[in-house]
């Protein structure tokens, strides 16, 4: 009965020195020297603080892009509704040039107490309207047509079709605008 309290020689494997210790086997495989450990941990620790200094600062600059966008949104939450508003008020502004021809009737004076309110309105949303005096600029103006002017430089903004408006310093709609130029010689 002893005999099968033994362990069986045959099956087992004989264990080398390699197999015991990894860091001599890796040292008598490779023939560069091996980092001592402490060089090894210094690498590894400089390795992270790297990266941890370039996720704060991509963290920072997300702040900052986020903030940014955030200001941005706010300032120009109301761009489309204003947008949408223009074209109101330009048939405000028809009506009230019909309405022009009698300043004394209540229909005039109604609505230029509402015309002034909505300047008001438009003025405390930083909407201005974009100056239709001097030279075209193609940044701020449309040229819908030219016309030859003898009396004057080319370029030079003659008419108004209809007015153009940003906000604060974004462009809500250009002014269209009638430009002069310089007449071209008969033959």
């Amino acid at each position: 009965m002893q005999a099968d309290n033994e362990p069986n020689q045959e099956h087992e494997t004989p264990v080398t020195p390699a197999e015991v210790d990894p860091v001599s086997a890796a040292s008598a495989a490779d023939p560069a020297p091996a980092l001592d450990p402490w060089e090894e941990l210094e690498a590894e620790a400089a390795k992270w603080k790297e990266i941890s200094l370039r996720t704060a600062a991509e963290m920072e600059n997300l702040r900052k892009r986020t903030a940014r966008d955030r200001e941005d949104a706010i300032r120009y939450a109301n761009q489309r509704l204003l947008e949408d508003l223009i074209p109101v008020i330009d048939n405000f502004e028809m009506g009230m040039q019909a309405a022009s021809q009698d300043t004394k009737s209540m229909i005039f004076i109604g609505m230029d107490m509402v015309r002034r309110q909505l300047n008001e309105f438009l003025a405390s949303q930083g909407v201005e309207e974009i100056p239709t005096t001097g030279s075209f600029d193609p940044n701020l103006h449309d040229a819908v047509a030219q016309e030859e002017c003898a009396a004057g430089e080319e370029g030079r903004i003659l008419k108004v079709t209809r007015r153009g408006f940003r906000l604060r310093d974004r462009l809500l709609r250009p002014a269209s605008v009638v430009v002069s130029k310089v007449p071209t010689p008969a033959e």
